[in-house]
């Protein structure tokens, strides 16, 4: 656990490193990671994926938004004083709740704060959203890890960012259940950017059939674009990295998973994020959570 001199220090470096980013202008790219089913691999995607981000030069944000199953701090083996619920309560500032994870990257962990979103009073919402605003131009990713399926609290965070990984394995009702999810998103005419990870492939050729599938069924029936953001191997080290408690590009950094991450990784931050209003950062985030909650 983080003393009280170690958070002192994370949120002054926070701070300082604020205006540094504000000034050079970046941009902080806003992405939601979720799966139509449990037991896909989505948090163990969100947490190596954030950290192979992290050493190509990305300072990154989790957020461990699943309401009922929040496991990001389980699969790093730290844990966390604060996580969400003590913000909405306005017992802690955002920069309280902010942890520090392996290579130094930066996390708030889950827990039932995300359920009271949905019922916020208006001095809460303003509290949250004022908050939340001071991230603003601080990372250059934040990443929402939400939980499977499609509850109200999903929704608020696939239609607020910019874009939404949404993960599956080549399994028939993972397939089926993440087919669902952008489907019934679709059908909400919210314009979401969705990107396909496929997980636990038996190989390339496997990954690349399954992902062929879905993109041409969301093309027939949904008229929409389904890209593939990557395709990760069914790995025997990653679930030896989950019971030791390490993440496996931690634990097995020469392990064939770990190398595929970092290389979906690279495509990632090569490619721009989201275009137009939608992709302003924070702000637009912010806009388009509480827009849609009234």
């Amino acid at each position: 656990m983080i003393n009280n001199d170690q958070a002192e220090a994370l949120r002054n470096l926070v701070r300082n490193n604020a205006a540094t980013m504000r000034e050079e202008g970046r941009a902080t790219r806003i992405v939601t990671v979720t799966s139509g089913k449990g037991g896909v691999g989505k948090s163990n995607f969100s947490l190596n994926f954030s950290l192979a981000l992290q050493q190509l030069g990305k300072k990154v944000l989790i957020f461990d938004a699943d309401i009922g199953m929040a496991n990001i701090d389980v699969l790093m083996g730290v844990s966390s004083p604060y996580n969400l619920y003590h913000l909405l309560k306005q017992e802690k500032t955002i920069w309280d709740i902010i942890q520090e994870g392996p290579h130094g990257v930066h996390f708030i962990a889950g827990g039932s704060g995300f359920k009271d979103l949905v019922d916020l009073t208006a001095a809460q919402l303003d509290y949250f959203a004022e908050q939340i605003g001071r991230l603003h131009g601080e990372y250059d990713v934040i990443l929402f890890d939400t939980g499977a399926g499609l509850s109200k609290e999903t929704i608020k965070f696939i239609t607020a960012a910019q874009e939404t990984i949404i993960v599956t394995t080549p399994e028939p009702t993972s397939i089926t259940d993440a087919y669902a999810l952008i489907k019934m998103v679709t059908a909400m005419e919210h314009d979401v950017k969705f990107k396909l990870i496929v997980n636990r492939a038996a190989d390339v050729k496997e990954g690349k059939a399954t992902a062929d599938k879905m993109a041409l069924v969301a093309q027939r029936f949904l008229n929409l674009e389904l890209p593939v953001l990557g395709f990760l191997p069914d790995d025997p080290n990653v679930p030896k990295a989950v019971k030791k408690q390490v993440p496996f590009s931690i634990a097995f950094p020469g392990t064939v998973a770990t190398k595929t991450i970092m290389d979906i990784a690279k495509q990632f931050a090569d490619v721009p994020g989201a275009t137009g209003a939608a992709s302003n950062g924070v702000k637009g985030f912010l806009h388009k959570m509480f827009r849609l909650s009234k």
